[in-house]
This record gives structure tokens, C-alpha cells and sequence, in this order.
């Protein structure tokens, strides 16, 4: 499934570059020209609702290349973004930026990436009580998300 992995120094960041991946069907394969390691998780009642659990997601950037593009099920989720799904066998494939067309990718479409590290927690006044995470990161809240994308809404 992963068919190259790269580190790349940008700005002091490690960078894995040239990761592919597919979903469990193979029907859909992305290539994914630059990942950034420091992955977000999200507790939103969407992102529960969509995958049982909290998004764990990877920062894709926009350079991005699908093949079985005509597979995928797009749901638009919100006034700021989309996500895609594969038709065949529901695999979760990315949460989409509309207005820079950015996408984040749930963190275990890529299970060789090494130096990950938790770096924010989005709509964290929505995480349940009946989990947590240990390690300490920068959070925002359901109002401070809402504010930011405010212009967007």
C-alpha cells in the first residue's frame, strides 16, 4: 500500500513526501506529494459521527493526486468543507477544505509514517468524558473554530 516514503527538511519541520495509499478496496489510490507529521484530532460531533471516534488527521496540502476519482462520495459536512469517502467500501478518505482546497487524511491511511506527534485538538470543549489523551497540546474550542471560520459561514 505505501510505495514511497520520504523525509524532507522545510523550515525546521520534517516533511514525509511521495506517500501513497489506497482505500480496503483499492478502487480509489491517492498519492500524496507532502504530509505534515504533527496530526490534528477532531471531536466533533460530525467527525464521532463519521468514523465512531474522534479524526485523526494528517495535513495534505493541495497537491494531491486521486485515480478512481469517479468512486469517491463526496458529503458536504459543513459551509467550509466536504468529505470524500470510497463508494465501494466506505474506506474514510479525506475531509476537504472548499475555500484553499486543502485536504486532511485520516492519520491511518499512512501506517509507515514515523515522527508523528499530536499537535492540536479541535471542538475540544465536545470530547466526551469518556475518553482523554495524555499528551499535552494546543486546543480549540467549538466557539474558537466557529469565530475563525467565521467569514466562511
Amino acid at each position: 500500500m505505501i510505495a514511497a516514503l520520504y523525509a524532507l527538511q522545510i523550515e525546521g519541520n520534517t516533511k514525509m513526501i511521495n506517500s501513497e495509499t489506497s482505500c480496503l478496496c483499492g478502487s480509489v489510490k491517492i498519492t500524496v506529494r507532502e504530509i505534515n507529521p504533527k496530526f490534528t484530532v477532531c471531536h466533533c460531533e460530525s467527525c464521532r459521527t463519521w468514523g465512531g471516534g474522534p479524526f485523526f488527521a494528517v495535513q495534505c496540502g493541495t497537491n494531491v493526486k486521486i485515480e478512481g476519482i469517479e468512486k469517491i462520495k463526496i458529503y458536504d459536512s459543513s459551509s467550509w468543507a466536504t468529505r470524500g469517502f470510497c463508494s465501494d467500501c466506505g474506506t474514510h478518505l479525506f475531509f476537504k477544505f472548499k475555500k484553499t482546497g486543502e485536504y486532511n487524511m485520516p492519520v491511518g491511511l499512512f501506517p509507515n509514517l514515523e515522527g508523528l506527534e499530536m499537535s492540536m485538538q479541535y471542538f475540544s470543549d465536545q470530547r466526551p468524558n469518556y475518553y482523554c489523551f495524555s499528551n499535552e497540546t494546543k486546543e480549540m474550542t467549538k466557539a474558537e473554530i466557529i469565530a475563525y471560520f467565521a467569514s466562511q459561514i
